[in-house]
């Protein structure tokens, strides 16, 4: 279906000549192993960052469509929530393969889409995709339980582990393609069944893994339905999900657990962040300065676990600022397909506006050391943006950017550092950078965020769990914890004689 909108100049306001998408690229819904269009048959344009310019079109999916998925799933959990973990095992093993022998297809889907440079798509996220994949697929014949025992005389009793049962999950766009494994591995692996829906502004690799996963999981196990904010509403709020799962803002995940408590649904929560990156005197300032730039720069700053907010000690805050000054403005943005770049636009029209407004409104004691403005006037690029003279109060420190903008602070003694490293109301990751290993120990120990990086900042692996605390939500991520998270457990007692 071909269709022409009107797209948007950021810049102006004015609106930018009517763009027809390409006829033969509109997405799909998949429901139940099949590509289907909305029960309406309406549609929501899909924008290419990089240009502002429609470039497809995504089912505008409602009420019937988030039916219709249900009950597609409710029909799969009765035979997939009772297969073997070897079965299930096999099943994750083989969508792994297929989505590493079409790795560039995922590329080039996740790249246009979202405006990530291409280089860094193809060795930064489809990799760990696949592993992240591989991971839970082991998982799934491995989960632990305390042993059967006589702890009422005459009786035994055990632990089952079982499927919660059919699972409602929304991803964001910041990481559209590795959000939706992070959701989809650990619930297929625990013999959960899925509908999920992606963010408007990027259903397109969701889209694409779930026709690739309809072609090697049975029919209705994973269904992905597209849509806005009206459609998550209908998603969680929905009678049918036993569990819904977001990833996506403070605000958003305050909302979906309100909407499940109704039911009193299980929720699982992974929300925002504003993550401390602690810089004591004794770093190696160079180094450091390198690797919190390209921690707080990568993805252009659309990370809830980015090293954004900078407190370094005042004994060397002049020489290390003027050093993450100038790695800042070495970390170039710009398109996909430009192999020296570190970054792509911001995603949308709407964030673009989010990261220019909190630049437009910082106070006059605030010093712009670096960038400060949006890149040209096609895309929505933003500078590399380095802003020091901050106070703890000021809304640049206390509120998520989800830009490339880093803040810098500065600190006197330990004391200082973690209250203002603790001094928000999120708490999803954190960072300290020193050479004192008792040091480092006692501030990892006091950080109040669920993870806490040493000298370094931003890398996972499958097997550590990633979630936070405070308004950043609950629920564990990767690792058996999240695994642990699709389960439910149930206690078996049985009376015996002699």
């Amino acid at each position: 279906m071909s269709q022409t909108t009107t797209a948007t100049t950021p810049a102006t306001g004015d609106p930018s000549p009517a763009v027809p998408a390409t006829p033969d690229v509109t997405f799909t819904n998949v429901v139940g192993g099949q590509e289907v269009p909305s029960v309406s048959g309406r549609t929501t344009p899909v924008v290419d960052p990089s240009t502002g310019r429609v470039y497809a079109h995504a089912p505008l999916s409602d009420g019937q469509d988030v039916d219709r998925a249900y009950a597609a799933a409710s029909e799969a959990f009765a035979t997939w929530g009772r297969t073997t973990p070897a079965e299930r095992q096999l099943a994750l093993l083989r969508l792994a393969d297929a989505l590493e022998e079409r790795a560039e297809e995922f590329v080039a889907t996740e790249s246009r889409d979202t405006g990530k440079p291409l280089h860094l798509t193809r060795t930064d996220e489809v990799p760990p995709c696949v592993d992240q994949l591989r991971f839970f697929a082991g998982a799934a014949r491995v989960l632990e339980g305390r042993s059967a025992g006589e702890y009422l005389a005459g009786h035994t009793s055990w632990v089952r582990r079982e499927p919660v049962g059919v699972v409602g999950q929304v991803t964001p766009w910041n990481y559209p393609l590795m959000m939706a494994i992070w959701k989809i591995a650990p619930a297929l692996a625990a013999g959960n069944t899925v509908v999920l829906k992606p963010s408007d502004t990027t259903p397109a690799s969701t889209v694409l893994l779930a026709r690739v996963a309809a072609e090697v999981l049975p029919a209705g196990v994973l269904n992905v339905v597209c849509g806005d904010r009206d459609t998550g509403r209908a998603l969680v709020a929905h009678p049918r999900p036993d569990m819904v799962a977001i990833t996506g803002s403070v605000r958003a995940g305050a909302q979906v657990a309100e909407a499940a408590s109704a039911q009193v649904k299980r929720v699982h929560l992974e929300l925002g962040g504003k993550a401390p990156v602690v810089v004591f005197d004794d770093c190696d300032v160079a180094a450091a300065a390198e690797g919190i730039a390209g921690a707080g720069l990568y993805n252009a700053g659309q990370d809830c676990t980015a090293a954004t907010r900078v407190l370094v000690h005042e004994r060397v805050r002049a020489d290390f600022t003027a050093a993450l000054a100038e790695a800042a403005r070495a970390q170039r943005t710009g398109a996909p397909d430009d192999e020296g770049v570190a970054f792509g636009p911001v995603n949308n029209e709407t964030q673009l506006g989010r990261v220019t407004g909190f630049l437009d409104r910082l106070p006059d004691h605030a010093e712009v050391l670096t960038g400060g403005h949006r890149q040209g006037d096609v895309g929505y690029f933003v500078q590399p943006t380095v802003v020091g003279g901050l106070r703890q109060d000021d809304e640049a420190v206390q509120e998520e950017i989800f830009g490339p903008v880093l803040t810098v602070q500065g600190f006197t003694d330990e004391d200082e550092a973690l209250r203002l490293a603790n001094g928000v109301r999120y708490g999803l990751s954190s960072s300290v950078w020193t050479r004192d290993h008792s040091r480092a120990l006692r501030v990892s120990r006091a950080l109040d965020f669920g993870v806490v990086w040493i000298n370094t900042h931003i890398p996972f692996v499958a097997e550590m769990p990633h979630g936070g605390f405070k308004q950043s939500g609950y629920g564990k991520d990767l690792s058996m914890y999240g695994f642990e998270d699709y389960t439910r457990v149930k206690h078996v007692m049985s009376a015996f004689e002699g």
